[in-house]
């Protein structure tokens, strides 16, 4: 009988964090509560709060939960890699409520009561991961402090989702994305090298 309680206890938890991304995308941290996010989800008081012990806990656990939306997605090696996942980074932050709600935490943390610099930390981590390996490939120069260039690929993406957002609603993100790339790829590698990076981001739409 444990096997179906343990079933029953995952999908309960995954559609609280669901319910929990959509209220957060449409009100913020401060706009949403536990009572919104226990009707979206549709689940009980006590249910919600086996799981989760407060709206601070919910936030951080659908700030963290961004990789997951995009890592999955990724077939391609080295720094064609690292591209990809900007470019379904780019994709996704339009139709998966779960990235786009983690994205507005994070992004909205100033003056907030969940201060958590997680997200970002583990994206660079993510990025510097795919760098060394493109860097060990020779795909990126050796004189490249890759730790620098992962933090500057996750500040730039920040800011661009952020102006891409003010804009157009992300709608241009994609193409925005490619321009990034397009401007950062000759000072990372070789000419033959950033002539060999598939920079057709609707692949991924």
């Amino acid at each position: 009988m444990a096997k179906p309680q343990q079933d029953r206890a995952v999908k309960t938890r995954e559609a609280i964090i669901l319910g929990a991304a959509e209220v957060f995308d449409e009100y913020g941290f401060r706009g949403a509560s536990i009572s919104k996010i226990m009707k979206r989800a549709g689940v009980s008081q006590g249910a919600m709060y086996f799981h989760f012990k407060s709206k601070e806990d919910l936030a951080r656990a659908v700030m963290t939960a961004q990789p997951d939306t995009v890592v999955p997605r990724l077939g391609a090696e080295g720094l064609q890699r690292i591209v990809d996942m900007t470019f379904v980074w780019a994709w996704q932050i339009q139709r998966d409520v779960l990235l786009r709600a983690g994205v507005r935490l994070t992004n909205e943390q100033d003056g907030a009561t969940v201060r958590d610099a997680t997200p970002f930390l583990e994206w660079a981590r993510i990025l510097e991961f795919s760098l060394a390996g493109a860097q060990d490939e020779g795909e990126i120069g050796e004189s490249i402090d890759i730790g620098q260039l992962a933090e500057f690929i996750v500040g730039a993406c920040t800011g661009m989702q952020m102006y891409a957002n003010a804009v157009s609603g992300r709608q241009d993100l994609p193409e925005r994305t490619v321009a990034m790339w397009r401007i950062l790829l000759p000072g990372i590698t070789s000419e033959r090298v950033a002539a060999s990076i598939d920079l057709n981001v609707h692949r991924f739409a």
